[in-house]
Order: C-alpha cells, then structure tokens, then sequence
C-alpha cells in the first residue's frame, strides 16, 4: 500500500520560511514523479511544483524564485523549502506522486501552511 505523509506545515509570518517534507512509502521511490500542490479556502488545487524521476523541476509562477523542490531518492523523500512567504501562500499543502507506468496518482493527507502576522 502506498503512503505520502507531509510534515513541516505550520503557522509562520510574513517574509518567513518553512520547509515541507513527503515521505513516501510502499513503492519503488525513484520511479515516481513528485510534486507539491495546494488549495487555498474557496479555490481550486494548483501545482505548486514538481520534480520528475529524473530531476526536472517546474514552478509555478506564483512560487518562482521563492520555493525550492528536491528530492532525496534514498530517503524516499520529497521536500519543499518555501521562503519569503506572503499571505497569499496559505492554503493545505498536499504531496503527489505520479508512477508512470501503469498511470498511478497518489496523494498525501495535506498539511497546513498559514502566512500570518
């Protein structure tokens, strides 16, 4: 059975930093591609950004220059460090995972990413 569990989400305010980790279990880690999406109150999932089995990374715009991915293949592990956080990043933030073949979609319970003062 597969499992992504996140960790790390959290109160934080204006300006500040967090990081996320996915721990994924159940599954032959490096074949998978990872991401990291969230959903603010009222608004649809977005893809925050996502990081191929391979290393190719995308980012959404919003999170450009701010948000790092990476994986660590041997930890079975996915992380997300955000910095320069604004109110606008709030939302529950939820790890993905994609096996290629066959098409399987996976994701994590969510965890929560408050931007406040």
């Amino acid at each position: 059975q597969v499992q992504l569990v996140e960790s790390g989400g959290g109160l934080v305010q204006p300006g500040g930093s967090l990081s996320l980790s996915c721990a994924v279990s159940g599954t032959i880690f490096s074949n998978l591609h990872m991401g990291w999406y969230r959903q603010a109150p009222g608004k649809q999932r977005e893809m925050v950004a996502t990081i191929t089995s391979g290393g190719n990374i995308k980012y959404a715009d919003s999170v450009e220059g701010r948000f790092t991915i990476s994986r660590e293949n041997a930890k079975n592990t996915v992380y997300l460090q955000m910095h320069s956080l604004k109110s606008e990043d709030t939302a529950v933030y939820y790890c993905n995972a994609i096996r290629p073949f066959p098409l399987i979609t996976y994701w994590g319970q969510g965890t929560q990413v408050t931007v406040s003062s």
